[in-house]
């Protein structure tokens, strides 16, 4: 950390918890405050200075704002959106320095979830039982690869009675203890599960007083326009020029009352960034700015609009809008409840975060993925990074593989090769990535000398005898290509197991035959059962009908994932109703006794063919 930046600090930190150019907007000069009005920062908005004008631009610290992996979309992301997934986001959407609390009727958070401290979900189950993470019902619809960490925690993970905690086709990674109903691929705990992220905490918080005090406590960064406080609504008004529009508020963005108000952007050049900085210790934003759809102004904004909280220990979000744009609170000490119905872009909260409802009433809370695409000011040398991948393919084929498992690793030490473990390891600095469909994994990390260290092979592959790849160098010379490396794996004795119905009467045990049933392996990478549309599951052959022992055996199955669906009943007995049982995982572990599925029918009419 550079002194000024320590020097910079408001309050102390924290431990962690528990362990032309077409414009936007009205083109207009510079707004004189009305009377009674509050308006901040009066440097003219048609005169910026040199230095505004040509400062050093960088993103934000750690690789943190765009997205990140091969399965991208091109540019910007979908509006707010309930239709198919078409693209993978491995960065981080929501990161949290304390604790994370779900509380009243928040519903989901979409996108890679880390919070350093615990998880607590704990709702008014009257806006329903379940809170999703990663991927959610409406939202960008660009959620974290299947089968990667959606939800990271560095302390425990609790979930209420009664209550259900979903990230059903991504990893869920604890430190702590985990209770209650989580319903995900694999739940994992890992002593270690937040190590990789640690370090972000100091540096969004030196980032966020850097982007507001640059000089230090005291300092305010020079603004290019106004924020002007009245009738009902702030209105920043930009100087049409700069590349970065600077804008400092030290008031509530709010009615007297507390109600909500509306958010005005005026003379924003079209692909400058917005850096607000909001100053004070105890801020509220209650907005109804913001839409569902694109068209909204302020949607316009979303990629490239910062808020900055450096300093306040008490941040709440609330009003009735779509609110749009990333979040940076820095002071690790606060505590941050948002209540608005949709936030729109990262939000990093080096404190504690509490997800919530209106008091007021009403549901449904959620937080939206879309990336940071902005250019800040240059805050020292976490901004110099550069791209480091692995690519994964099959030594034979040459064709890519996913699955496999890569940790990255910083020469740290001084002495040749990777070292894990002993009294002075290398450096672990990127969280378990796995490898894609085009066999892609990426970090962002800073120039320097760096190891990838596969930890496990796609499934039906083998590890590598020597599963170092590396040193990999990073110099300043390659910050723009970027790194690559290859990895190749060879083919494995294949392992196939076996799956079995064991059907019977559900109101008297017996055995029963004639049930008919179709074994479907998942693999479109979406929860549940498709066979039809676009990209259905594999139908993994002919249907089994049960025998007089009441038992059907599905051989010779690749390890996976698979769902039974029921397709016909023995005489006299009714089709169930959902008929789609799963999904049963057949793994290295259960292989050679196989998987049995017990599953009852009830008498009735009609008979054999279903209802």
């Amino acid at each position: 950390m550079s002194p000024h930046l320590r020097a910079a600090r408001r309050a102390p930190r924290g431990a962690l918890a528990t362990a032309g150019a077409a414009l936007l907007g009205a083109v207009v000069t510079a707004v004189l405050p009305a009377a009674g009005a509050h308006a901040v920062d009066g440097a003219h908005p048609d005169t910026p200075s040199a230095a505004q004008r040509s400062a050093p631009r960088a993103p934000l610290p750690g690789g943190l704002g765009p997205c990140q992996g091969s399965d991208c979309p091109d540019g910007d992301y979908p509006p707010i959106n309930n239709g198919a997934i078409e693209h993978h986001d491995e960065a981080v959407n929501v990161f949290v320095g304390g604790d994370y609390r779900v509380r009243g009727r928040a519903a989901e958070a979409e996108g890679k979830i880390v919070t350093l401290g615990s998880f607590d979900m704990n709702k008014d189950t009257a806006g329903g039982q379940v809170y999703n993470v990663g991927e959610v019902g409406v939202g960008s619809r660009v959620p974290p690869p299947p089968g990667s960490d959606w939800l990271t925690t560095g302390g425990d993970l609790t979930v209420a009675p009664g209550q259900r905690l979903l990230a059903e086709n991504g990893v869920v990674r604890h430190g702590g203890s985990a209770r209650g109903d989580i319903r995900a691929r694999r739940v994992v705990q890992d002593a270690d599960a937040a190590a990789p992220y640690e370090h972000l905490r100091d540096e969004l918080s030196d980032a966020g007083q850097c982007y507001a005090h640059p000089e230090g406590e005291g300092s305010r960064r020079e603004p290019t326009g106004t924020a002007v406080h009245s009738g009902g609504q702030t209105t920043f008004t930009g100087d049409g020029s700069s590349r970065l529009q600077v804008f400092n508020v030290d008031f509530d963005m709010a009615s007297a009352s507390g109600g909500q108000e509306g958010l005005v952007f005026r003379n924003i050049p079209d692909g400058a960034t917005v850096l607000v900085n909001v100053l004070g210790d105890r801020r509220v934003l209650s907005t109804y700015s913001g839409g569902i759809t694109d068209d909204d102004p302020l949607n316009k904004l979303r990629s490239r609009l910062l808020w900055n909280f450096p300093d306040a220990t008490d941040v709440r979000l609330a009003g009735t809008g779509q609110f749009q744009g990333s979040v940076l609170i820095g002071n690790q000490m606060s505590e941050t409840t948002v209540s608005v119905p949709g936030v729109n872009g990262r939000f990093y909260d080096t404190g504690s975060l509490t997800h919530t409802s209106s008091a007021s009433g009403g549901g449904g809370q959620e937080i939206h993925a879309y990336p940071f695409l902005g250019d800040l000011p240059d805050c020292g040398p976490g901004s110099r990074q550069g791209t480091l991948r692995v690519v994964k393919k099959d030594s034979e084929t040459g064709a890519a593989l996913a699955g496999a498992e890569f940790e990255l690793w910083q020469e740290s030490n001084g002495r040749p090769g990777l070292q894990t473990a002993g009294g002075e390891p290398d450096t672990l600095v990127s969280p378990p990535c796995t490898t894609d469909s085009a066999g892609d994994c990426t970090a962002r990390v800073e120039p320097g000398t760096y190891y990838w260290r596969e930890t496990k092979a796609p499934d039906g592959y083998e590890l590598p005898a020597r599963p170092v790849l590396g040193p990999v160098t990073l110099s300043d010379a390659d910050l723009d290509e970027g790194v690559t490396v290859t990895a190749s794996n060879k083919k494995g004795r294949e392992t196939i197991g076996k799956l079995t119905v064991a059907k019977t009467d559900d109101a008297d045990g017996q055995p029963l035959a004639g049930a008919v049933f179709e074994l479907w392996r998942e693999t479109n990478g979406r929860p549940g059962l498709q066979t039809g549309g676009v990209s259905p599951d594999e139908r993994t052959g002919p249907g089994c009908s049960t025998d007089e022992a009441g038992r059907c055996t599905f051989g010779r199955l690749p390890l996976g994932t698979y769902y039974l669906r029921e397709t016909a009943v023995p005489e006299g007995y009714q089709l169930p109703d959902p008929a789609v049982t799963g999904p049963y995982q057949v793994t290295a572990g259960n292989a050679r006794t196989g998987v049995t599925v017990p599953l009852g029918n009830q008498r009735g009419e009609p008979g054999k063919g279903g209802k």
